[in-house]
């Protein structure tokens, strides 16, 4: 639908998520369920291995929470539909790579977005904020997630003040892999889907549900699940079609053709 804010793009084996809501691409609760129907299709789609979400326009990635649909009725303790706010952070079993392509303010909300990503690109421009505190309210997903990808100084100030942080602080705290103009931000971010998505998918699904599942988990634990196949992704991926393609054509001198199966 072209009045949908949520824009969809198929490119072979690439799936690009827009969330184009003038003027400032903030997200209402309507907005948030069609996020979950576009990632959960995404997950489910045999066909789509790599997505990729950014923002329209050049200013706004996104802001978060609509405080103006807030302010008309929409409850923020609401249902937002599958995968909890944005579609994207609580969606179980989302074994397949995901890039947030950051074009302009990413706040609240929309930083959560980005954090649920695997791989966060930024153009040059962007800026990023966790200002939920000045609202008095808590950044929920991000003071759960931030601690552990930042050092953890870090991450409390930015929770405790609010405060704006622009690309190069960001890149310097690891928060985001790469900065890149705003006119070459979407091809950089298509050329890395594109790297990906000729990738094996059974492995990244692997890699995806390890990491995720041995967060919390002793290192030894971890390790003994993975040796027993006690993950499924592992079960499925050591008895594929694409594992002995992944030795025949090592054996073979040549590039391997993966199937995801």
């Amino acid at each position: 639908m072209t009045d949908s804010p949520i824009k969809t793009r198929r490119d072979g084996h690439v799936l690009e998520v827009t969330l184009d809501r003038p003027k400032a691409n903030a997200i209402d609760l309507a907005t948030s369920k069609i996020m979950g129907e576009v990632f959960t299709d995404f997950r489910d789609d045999p066909e789509l291995r790599v997505a990729i979400v950014t923002g329209a326009g050049e200013k706004f990635f996104c802001p978060g929470w609509d405080l103006k649909a807030a302010a008309g009725g929409d409850a923020v303790d609401g249902d937002y539909g599958k995968g909890g706010f944005g579609g994207l952070q609580e969606l179980r079993g989302m074994n397949k790579p995901v890039i947030a392509a950051v074009n302009g303010i990413c706040c609240g909300g929309g930083l959560e977005l980005a954090l649920s990503a695997d791989i966060i690109l930024a153009a040059d421009h962007a800026s990023f904020a966790l200002p939920e505190i000045r609202s008095g309210t808590v950044a929920d997903a991000a003071t759960v997630k931030l601690p552990k990808r930042i050092p953890y100084h870090i991450a409390m100030e930015m929770l405790f003040t609010g405060r704006w942080f622009d690309t190069e602080e960001a890149a310097r705290w690891g928060m985001i892999n790469h900065v890149y103009p705003a006119a070459d931000l979407m091809a950089e971010a298509r050329k890395l889907a594109a790297l990906l998505a000729s990738g094996p998918p059974l492995v990244y699904a692997a890699i995806k549900e390890i990491v995720r599942e041995a967060e919390d988990m002793k290192f030894q634990d971890a390790m003994n699940r993975i040796t027993r196949s006690q993950f499924p992704t592992v079960e499925t991926l050591y008895r594929s079609e694409d594992q002995r393609e992944g030795a025949r054509a090592f054996a073979e001198k040549r590039d391997p053709v993966w199937t995801g199966r």
